[in-house]
């Protein structure tokens, strides 16, 4: 289904500046904006990428180039020039963007990703009430897993945001690029970019554990020795708050357990199952009336069956363990799908499509 976006007044084309595109998708609720030699100006709208105007040409590397000139800052020019990428956080008036600036085949593409400035709490999310009891841990390892674009850092920061109104502590965010602002309340929160403040994650985690934090936010977990710091902090009394590009609870578990050697997973097999507070699974779906996406998630909490079944690594048996756990704020994702599903969330297309268990699934849906 093409999602229904608001119509805007036709241009002349290519604009002048970026800014001029990206207020232009800022105004339609766009989620990313394309900037892409020999295609028309696309943005990505409730998950769907368009052209921004019907029949608009396409954009040649010469008028890309132009609008990269226009705007990228010249530490990142010289970046673009060796590297040939560049990733960094930009912001105009409007918003705040992750930007990604690329030398391809046909010349220079753009692409932005829209930040919201406004940091929603757990309940504007419709976030379940149980998580907040996350962010009560003293110590420990939260996960927020998904592929891009789900809402795994929105999440974050409405978790962290939580633990800064209710909470008096030291919070150290490490990001790439610094997304949400956070505004220190109770608590006071140090935000570090990486590769502009700090050489990497592992290098900005490792500092972090002598800077006295309480809360340590890791943007991003993508390595060995990123994760083994994570893991040593939330069991040494910090609370970790992290995020894996996995798709469910019991996949997190085996990439956490398995980018470590063999004759070191036994040992943080059993730290993980003590340090472990949760895992959050991300998915955004298209509404069936194409007016937006919901959230979708699975969620797994730490209990003794899950810490046995990891320290046993026999994280197959997860599933069955989330299903039985709804007393402890515990469901799968499947669950999750049928029930946007039946409230009429969602089509039974989109349902069937992401569901692990496609039979059971079927046989729901009627198909």
């Amino acid at each position: 289904m093409i999602a229904k976006v608001p119509e805007i007044p036709v241009r002349s084309h290519p604009l002048g500046h970026v800014d001029e595109y990206l207020e232009i998708g800022q105004k339609a609720g766009a989620s990313d904006v394309h900037l892409a030699v020999n295609a028309q100006p696309i943005w990505r709208v409730h998950g769907t990428l368009q052209p921004m105007w019907p029949d608009a040409p396409r954009l040649g590397p010469e008028d890309t180039a132009l609008l990269a000139e226009t705007f990228v800052p010249d530490v990142y020019k010289e970046e673009l020039k060796t590297r040939g990428d560049s990733d960094f956080a930009y912001t105009n008036e409007f918003a705040r963007y992750r930007t990604s600036v690329v030398r391809q085949r046909l010349g220079v593409e753009i692409v932005f990703r829209v930040i919201n400035t406004h940091i929603r709490t757990m309940d504007e999310l419709g976030l379940p009430e149980h998580l907040k009891l996350l962010t009560r841990y003293q110590n420990g390892l939260i996960l927020a897993t998904g592929s891009v674009g789900t809402g795994k850092s929105t999440t974050l920061a409405a978790m962290v945001e939580q633990i800064n109104m209710e909470r008096r502590d030291h919070i150290i965010t490490l990001e790439d690029p610094i997304e949400y602002i956070l505004r220190s309340k109770n608590c006071q929160v140090s935000q570090r970019e990486v590769f502009t403040h700090t050489e990497s994650f592992a290098a900005a985690l490792r500092a972090s554990l002598r800077e006295d934090p309480d809360v340590i936010m890791v943007g991003e977990m993508r390595d060995l020795e990123t994760i083994s710091l994570a893991i040593t902090a939330s069991e040494t009394g910090h609370l970790v708050l992290a995020t894996l590009h996995t798709g469910n609870a019991s996949r997190t578990l085996d990439r956490l357990l398995d980018v470590f050697p063999p004759d070191q997973q036994e040992q943080i097999r059993v730290m993980v199952s003590e340090s472990l507070r949760g895992v959050i699974s991300h998915q955004l779906v298209p509404k069936a009336d194409g007016t937006g996406r919901v959230l979708a998630l699975e969620i797994l909490t730490n209990t003794p069956a899950v810490a046995h079944v990891i320290r046993e690594a026999k994280t197959y048996m997860l599933p069955g363990i989330i299903q039985t756990g709804k007393k402890q704020g515990m469901c799968l994702m499947d669950d999750t799908l049928i029930d946007l599903y039946d409230r009429g969330l969602i089509s039974s297309e989109e349902a069937y499509a992401r569901a692990d268990q496609k039979q059971t699934m079927r046989q729901h849906l009627k198909m």
